[in-house]
């Protein structure tokens, strides 16, 4: 919460790109786990039944979208976008490093001494004569969520026939309301997750264990299934 807060940006914009770099450089090097490409699978075989499939992510490190799915809300942001502190605007970006200075910079303990990068040398917008500082394009604490994202969510959560919540705490909201809400209006929820949490009991479903375990098999193609 020290780093990522638009205070602490303002303050030290070396020391929270060092901080985002080092996250970034480390996600590069990651692929997704079976539950990522179980969920990606099941998409695509329901939608050549006519049924969608919709993940709704707090997650920033873009590994749903490394196993293909297709229809990803990214409530937080990600990783691998930036916008402009100048003009706003919103770009992917998977260079490694960044740029220059950041390279070799960033490091997991929280003691590392600052690079002190300036602020000319960081990041900057490539738009036509912009020039202006880029921050990650991540949901910061004190930040609101984006509202057109929150819209398409919402839309969501009032036609879903199936909820399932997947590796999450359901302590951060307003994602923690999601599923609770979708419970409420009488649809099925199931909860995957390593141990209970504060919403257990209001969900049809508990699976304990590893995702990565435990969702496999539940998205499973069932028999009674018919792909055309």
């Amino acid at each position: 919460q020290e780093l990522a807060t638009p205070g602490a940006f303002a303050r030290n914009p070396s020391r929270v790109w060092e901080f985002y770099h080092y996250r970034r450089e480390v996600m590069l090097s990651k692929h997704p786990n079976p539950a990522h490409i179980a969920i990606a699978e099941c998409e695509k075989r329901l939608s050549k039944q006519g049924r969608s499939v919709v993940v709704i992510t707090q997650n920033i490190d873009e590994l749903h979208r490394k196993a293909g799915t297709k229809r990803l809300l990214e409530i937080h942001g990600s990783l691998f976008k930036t916008r402009c502190t100048n003009c706003g605007n919103v770009a992917a970006n998977y260079k490694s490093p960044i740029c220059p200075a950041l390279a070799g910079k960033g490091a997991p303990d929280p003691e590392t001494e600052d690079a002190s990068i300036p602020v000319e040398e960081l990041p900057q917008c490539e738009e036509d004569g912009c020039n202006g500082l880029l921050r990650p394009h991540v949901v910061w604490f004190g930040e609101a969520l984006d509202p057109d994202i929150l819209t398409e969510v919402e839309k969501e959560l009032d036609i879903c026939d199936l909820c399932l919540v997947v590796g999450t705490s359901s302590v951060v909201y307003p994602a923690a309301m999601f599923a609770p809400q979708v419970s409420a209006r009488g649809v099925p929820v199931a909860e995957f997750n390593m141990e209970a949490t504060p919403a257990t009991d209001r969900f049809r479903f508990h699976f304990p264990g590893p995702c990565g375990t435990t969702l496999p098999p539940a998205l499973a193609r069932h028999e009674t299934e018919i792909i055309s």
